[in-house]
């Protein structure tokens, strides 16, 4: 007899590769875990190295701030300078050059990140070096009050970047920290986990593939192969078109019994399928009289012609009530339309008010030919506005900030142009100290009713900068609120600041006095008096406030350009920054040339 390739030979061969590959899957397995164990190795290498790195440039950071205000405060050359100048040439670029070598296996976004840290840090050391470095280096230099004043606002900004540095590279620190964390703890508790189950698993399947493969070669035959095969089918919802032969056997009266479920199962599929498509008459035949899922079948139908019944039913009186909803919607938005239409109309109405104040064109060209007004509302109405006058020969002219904006900003401009009216036109007065002392008392007399400043009182009142100029002597006198007074002079920006308390908040003995200041102009100067709207706000490409001291860069590079230019520069620049973002407050500048 030749050699037979029986179905029992095939499955004993197949469960005899079942046990080759869970071998070889062991052994690969455990190869793979070698390699992850190196890989987390590899992490703790790198990772590690780079925290430390990153934690020694913030002692660094904190080290060269020390350094930076010992240098501005501190004139002898104590050993603490030469150590910050060596943190200077020598530490900080190797340091920096050791976290560049690391960072090159980082992410791209972590890269980004270190670089931008870097190019900051690079800029705050140059600044140090060229603002206050250069320039105090020996004793004398910290005897000269002017050049202490100058370097003042220098080592404020120095000062003032080193937390938002701190912040950004701790943040860096924190996300390497908690990734090398993560990675290590994930990494270590996965593959020892894997490690347990492939061993536990090779075991049982080795162990069962052996007793599987024993009894299966002695039990199994090709009916049992068939009956599997049509009984998966089954349970995956499909079928059989096939059917099993009648055999005179066990297996023969399983062989029956399939059959009669396969023909049961097709004539119950029929039928739901005739109730689903709403064929509630459709006959069905039970395979017996104890067939539960017959029964159950038979009430289904019944259940879903009365639930149909009662559904159409609710389907016609809900459809009736979003008719009836989506009526009263409608008219409670024409409502809404109509109130909105409404109070548009009457702050559109207020601005007109409001802009009928505010002097004429023609006016503020008669008296000041040489001048210009930004004016940039943040809503329809404002609360900045601008006032000038003509007085005993004199010009006077103002720009005033009231408290907040828009339509409560508005009700306060209405108020304080009416009081600035009245103290000018009620006294012969030119000095704008006196002017603003009788503003101030008007102002709180109408806002606050009393003499005496309460707790949880109010505090509207109004930041102003006020000007007279006598264009026969040239002389200008100025008094301010918060708001001071800028004059360009042959490329020199001169300044002269306002008095630090507002208008509208001092009464009875808490009543101040405003300072009046008297320049004498000389031909070609330009005078700028301005609300704080412009430097305050947000845009450019990091969404930050414009600041003072570009504002005053912007006026003294554009002040040679002819007066109205100025004007459009002004404008052009200030939305260019502001891009996409909202305006956040009332804009006012005005500018005025001495011919």
């Amino acid at each position: 007899m030749g050699f037979r390739f029986t179905i029992g030979k095939r499955i004993a061969l197949g469960f005899a590769a079942i046990v080759i590959l869970t071998a070889v899957s062991f052994f690969f397995t455990n190869v793979t875990l070698n390699s992850s164990r190196e890989k987390i190795s590899q992490v703790t290498d790198i990772v590690n190295p780079s925290l430390a790195k990153l934690k020694e440039l913030d002692a660094l950071l904190y080290r060269s701030k020390l350094g930076i205000t010992h240098w501005y405060y501190t004139e002898k050359g104590y050993p603490e300078k030469e150590r910050f100048v060596a943190l200077l040439n020598k530490e900080y670029p190797i340091l920096k050059m050791q976290i560049k070598e690391f960072s090159e296996k980082w992410s791209a976004d972590e890269r980004q990140n270190m670089n931008e840290i870097f190019r900051s840090i690079d800029d705050l050391f140059n600044l140090f070096q060229e603002s206050i470095m250069s320039k105090l280096t020996q004793i004398e230099d910290y005897g000269d009050p002017v050049t202490y004043f100058v370097l003042g606002e220098d080592y404020e900004q120095i000062d003032g970047k080193f937390n938002p540095l701190k912040t950004q590279l701790n943040k860096l620190i924190d996300k390497q920290n908690a990734n090398a964390t993560t990675n290590n703890e994930e990494m270590l508790t996965s593959f020892k986990d894997l490690e347990t189950v492939v061993i536990a698993l090779g075991i049982i399947l080795v162990l069962g593939s052996i007793l599987i493969a024993f009894f299966t070669v002695k039990s199994i035959v090709s009916p049992i192969q068939q009956l599997k095969k049509m009984l998966l089918l089954m349970g995956k919802g499909i079928l059989p078109a096939e059917r099993m032969e009648d055999r005179r056997d066990e297996i023969g009266e399983m062989s029956v019994a399939l059959n009669d479920l396969i023909d049961g199962m097709e004539r119950t599929t029929e039928f739901a399928n005739q109730v689903g498509s709403g064929n509630f008459d459709s006959d069905y035949r039970p395979l017996s009289n104890d067939d539960t899922l017959s029964a159950a079948l038979l009430k289904m139908r019944e259940d879903l012609r009365e639930n149909e019944r009662v559904l159409e039913a609710k389907v016609v009186e809900r459809t009736e009530q979003v008719v009836h909803q989506k009526e009263e919607i409608e008219d409670k938005n024409k409502e809404l339309e109509v109130l909105y239409k409404h109070v548009t109309d009457s702050i559109k109405y207020a601005k007109r008010i409001q802009e009928a104040i505010l002097p004429p064109d023609n006016f503020v060209k008669q008296l000041l030919p040489q001048s210009f007004v930004l004016y940039k509302p943040k809503d329809i109405v404002s609360g900045d506005f601008y006032w000038i006058e003509e007085k005993n020969g004199k010009v006077m002219f103002a720009a005033v900030d009231c408290t907040g904006h828009g339509v409560p900003g508005a009700f306060m401009s209405i108020v304080g142009y009416n009081i600035l009216k009245q103290a000018v036109t009620n006294n012969n007065l030119t000095a704008p100290s006196l002017i603003l002392d009788l503003l101030n008392e008007g102002v709180s007399e109408t806002l606050h009713h009393g003499h005496e400043h309460e707790e949880g009182q109010a505090k509207d009142g109004m930041d102003i900068s006020f000007c007279t100029i006598d264009f026969n002597t040239l002389e200008l006198q100025y008094a301010g609120a918060y708001n001071p007074l800028y004059i360009i002079r042959k490329g020199q920006l001169l300044q002269t600041k306002a008095d630090k308390f507002p208008i509208g908040f001092f009464l009875g003995e808490d009543k101040k006095k405003f300072t009046n200041h008297t320049i004498q102009l000389e031909r070609g100067d330009t005078v700028y008096i301005f609300s704080d709207g412009y430097a305050d706000q947000f845009g450019g490409p990091f969404g930050r406030k414009f600041m003072a001291i570009p504002f005053r860069v912007l006026l003294m590079d554009i002040n040679k350009q002819p007066i109205e230019k100025q004007r459009e520069i002004l404008n052009k620049t200030i939305e260019e920054w502001r891009g996409n973002l909202d305006q956040v407050d009332d804009m006012l500048v005005i500018g005025v040339k001495i011919p």
